[in-house]
This record gives C-alpha cells, structure tokens and sequence, in this order.
C-alpha cells in the first residue's frame, strides 16, 4: 500500500510540475489559469458557464498579463501626420479683425476651387481635400507677402517629400539678396617674394553668360515652394543660365530637401533650390500655352526697327472664347504665351564677344576689330505667342496630345491638352477660361533610355624627352668604362693644347 501511496504522490507531483510549465509566448501556465477560473467560477456564479467558459477563460488570460505589465508606461510620441495637422490648423482659423466687405473685394488669390473643378473633369489634379488646404495655403502666402498676383502653378513630385509651387508676380523694385563674401572667406594676397615663380596656364575660360535681370526673360515670376499646406513657404531664388545648360544635361530626381547638393556630371552649380527653379523655368517655357487669341501683343515703347523678341502680352477684350471641339481637333488653336529659351540659356540672345560698357558701334578701332574673330550669328527663337503646330517631334513623338474630357456631354465638356515632352503638363480651355498646371516629376521625355554624358578622356601627359626622362642608374662596369673614356678624351685635349702652345714659340 505504501508503495502505491508512494507512485500516486510522485504521479501528482509530476503532473503539477507539468501544470506549471510556462508558456514561451504569454509567460503563463496552466495551473495558474484553471486555478484563476475556478475562483472566477465561485465568485460569480454565472448561469450556463459551460457556454460562457470560454469568455470567462479569455478574461482570465487578459487580468494576468495585465498584472504583468509594467504600470509605468511611456507616452506615445507625436506622429507626423498630428504635427502636419497641428500647423494646419492655423490655415482654416479666421482672424478677428477680418472685415467681410474687404474678402468680397477683388483679390490676387486664384479660384483654387474652380481650377480643381475643371482639373477633375481632365483627369488631373491634386484631390479636393489637397486642393482645399493648397487652397488655403495660397491664401497665407498672398496675406504674408502682399502679392500682387499669385498662381498654382503646380506641384513637383519628390523621392522623400514633395514640392506644391506657387508663381508670383514680380514686384518692380524688388531686389534678390546676393551671398557676399565674409571678409574671413577672401582669398588672401600673395607677395610675388619668389626668385623662380611658377610657371601660369595660359588656359582663357569661356566668358560666364550674365543673368536676365528680375522682371525679365526666364526671371519674369518670382516662385514659392512648401512641402506641405501649412508649412513655410520658401522663395527660390532667380535662375542663371549656367544653370539651365546644365539641367538640359542631367536627369535627377528630386529629394524634397532644398539645401540637398546635386550630384551629377557635368556638375550643376547649385543645389536642390537652384535644380528645381531650372526645371521650373523649362517647363514653363516649354508648356505654357493659351488659347489663340486670347493674349495679344503688347504695345513696348521703342525703336520701330528693333527686331529683338518681344516678351509682353496683355488679354485681348474682344475674345469671345474657341469651340470646345476647335481646340481638341487642331494644335493651331493654342499658342505659347511664355518666352522660349535659346541654347545659351537665355530667353534674349546676348553678345559675349562685346565687353560689359564697350560700344559696339563705336568708331576708331576699325584695325582692331579686323584682327578680332567675326562675331557669333545672333540665336533667335520662335517669337512670342508661335502655334503649338509649330512644334517639332522628338524621338518619333508628337509633343502634344488633345482631347475632349466628355463625349456624351460635349456641350459641357472641356479641351484638354497634354504635354508628352514633359509628362505631368495638362491644359485645359472652356469658353473664354483656361489653365495650366504641372504634376510630375519634373524631368522630361528622354526617349527610350537615357546616356548620361562620358567624362572626358584624361590629359596627355608631357612628351617624353632626355631632357624629362628618368634614366636607370648605371652599373659598375659601365661606369668605369665611361670613366676611362672620359680621361682619353681629357688626355687627348691636353696634348692638342700642349702641340698649339709649342707651334706658338716656334713662331715666336
């Protein structure tokens, strides 16, 4: 009997130590749990607890690793999207003092609403929701900047976070700030103390293209960006024409961060900032358009005889508005309201070969100018408001492409326009409205695949010559038979001076 006691004592005790392994997932185990149950069961009595067992069960697994848990628990951090939110807040507050008679007024803010509105029927845009806050963002960079007019021009898409740009007119007056040179950064002056300088290149760069002033050519508008409605708006800067013939030779995507250095070959001058204003400045010159007839030319003061380009329009009052189907069937019916930029970078062409404050006209230094190289051939562009059936195809493919958005409802339909140069350009035109906006990635058609350029090849190095090269060191026998050649031709020297010294006293 005592050996039978004994087995069933050792079977319960290992069955309890059985009971009692911990779970590798939860941390519990299973007398704890049944044991839990029961007390469960006794306290409260339920009716039906057979059906309700597994709820009851599922409690008590929650109660425990409850228990478990530290009670001091960290705070959760704020996510972006709550602080994207909380700077948007301000967008939909109204102030205080605004006057309801001055909102009913005429103001530069755009109809956001209405563009996203026809957008919608296109196919393109940013959302109503997006378009609603963009919305509201254009209206804080008007009240902030008191812009004379402002524009969506579009939104630039990037691989970390994205650009929403803003165009601007320019403000006469208004004046870029320059980085100037601290005195610490000066390049110091060197005293010419050297007995044997070093030797000068003589290698003459090519002179720099200068900048189009403010207000003018590629310069026209003044463009905003933020990555967001809500954050700051930050101005770009103006765009140079160095810039804009290396951004013709590079493909990059954009990063989101302004400050970001551009690498690539050739290397552009400038970072993310002045990237981005370059490929702003091509698309607009390149996509830009309007409906024929509703800009004209407009009157410049000046020489009637000056055949530089003109670069002012002004709306024509007497448009009445193009056939919806006019402008879907026929490229003749839009043109390009935005000046083209030539291979120097420039919408005007500028004569390098003329020094800055030299008259070209000037008279009395004919002998000069015969010795000079003939100037360049003036570049000269498509004028201003050229048809876009002017355009010329690259790669095999047309540069545009034209539709109705609506064929059931023509009579409500809009004309839609597409750019296949620089996908993400779309333009639309109803009645006497139309407008343009970009939404890409803000590089253009490249054709099949792109080439980036090949470096060139290294230089040459300098002849080689006895002069410069480097002989190998003699060996011992070699230089003993150049030493003895060496005293043969001394000793032959010294008798042939010997023999003219004693033919000299003879004749004496």
């Amino acid at each position: 009997m005592e050996s039978e006691d004994s087995r069933r004592l050792q079977s319960a005790a290992s069955f309890k130590a059985f009971l009692l392994k911990s779970s590798t997932e939860s941390h519990l185990n299973l007398y704890d749990h049944l044991t839990g149950m029961l007390l469960k069961v006794m306290d409260e009595h339920p009716p039906n607890v057979v059906d309700v067992i597994e709820d009851m069960s599922r409690d008590v697994k929650r109660a425990m690793l409850e228990e478990q848990q530290s009670s001091l628990r960290e705070l959760p951090e704020t996510s972006a999207a709550e602080l994207l939110a909380e700077q948007q807040r301000s967008l939909f507050s109204r102030p205080e003092d605004a006057d309801q008679e001055d909102e009913l007024m005429e103001t530069p803010l755009p109809n956001v609403s209405e563009l996203g509105f026809y957008l919608e029927q296109a196919g393109v845009g940013l959302g109503r929701e997006e378009t609603q806050r963009v919305f509201l963002a254009l209206k804080q960079l008007v009240e902030s900047q008191a812009l004379l007019r402002c524009r969506l021009w579009g939104k630039v898409l990037g691989t970390e976070s994205s650009y929403i740009v803003a165009e601007a007119e320019y403000r006469e007056g208004e004046e870029e700030e320059e980085p100037s040179l601290d005195e610490d950064e000066t390049e110091p002056e060197t005293e010419d103390t050297e007995t044997d300088p070093l030797p000068q290149s003589t290698y003459k760069p090519l002179p720099e293209v200068p900048k189009e002033a403010l207000g003018t050519g590629a310069n026209k508008y003044v463009y905003y960006v933020c990555k967001e409605p809500g954050l700051p708006w930050v101005k770009l800067p103006s765009v140079s024409p160095a810039q804009i013939t290396a951004a013709r030779q590079i493909r990059k995507f954009f990063t989101g961060r302004l400050d970001n250095p551009v690498a690539s070959y050739p290397p552009f001058p400038g970072n993310e900032a002045n990237y981005l204003r370059a490929q702003i400045a091509r698309i607009s010159a390149g996509t830009q358009v309007s409906p024929q007839g509703f800009f004209q030319a407009g009157e410049e003061e000046g020489d009637e005889e000056d055949t530089s380009p003109r670069d002012s329009y002004e709306a024509n009052p007497d448009f009445e508005g193009l056939p919806v189907t006019d402008m879907a069937e026929s490229l003749s019916s839009w043109v390009h309201h935005v000046q083209h930029i030539l291979q120097q970078g420039r919408c005007t062409w500028v004569n390098l070969a003329v020094k800055p404050g030299e008259d070209p006209n000037e008279e009395g230094e004919a002998e000069e100018k015969e010795e000079e190289p003939d100037e360049p051939e003036p570049e000269v562009g498509p004028p201003l408001l050229t048809p876009l059936s002017q355009d010329a195809e690259m790669f095999g493919t047309p540069p545009w492409t034209s539709k109705v958005s609506s064929t059931l409802t023509s009579q409500h339909a809009v004309a839609v326009l597409r750019s296949n140069l620089w996908p993400g350009s779309c333009a639309y035109a109803c009645g006497k409205k139309f407008e343009n906006i970009y939404v890409g990635w803000g590089l253009k058609y490249a054709g099949e695949g792109y080439s980036p350029l090949v470096p060139p090849l290294p230089q040459k190095e300098y002849p080689s010559g006895p002069e410069i090269t480097e002989a190998l060191d003699p060996s011992l026998e070699e230089e003993q038979v150049l030493k003895e050649a060496l005293e043969e031709q001394q000793a032959a020297q010294e008798e042939l001076q010997d023999s003219g010294d004693e033919a000299e006293e003879d004749d004496d």
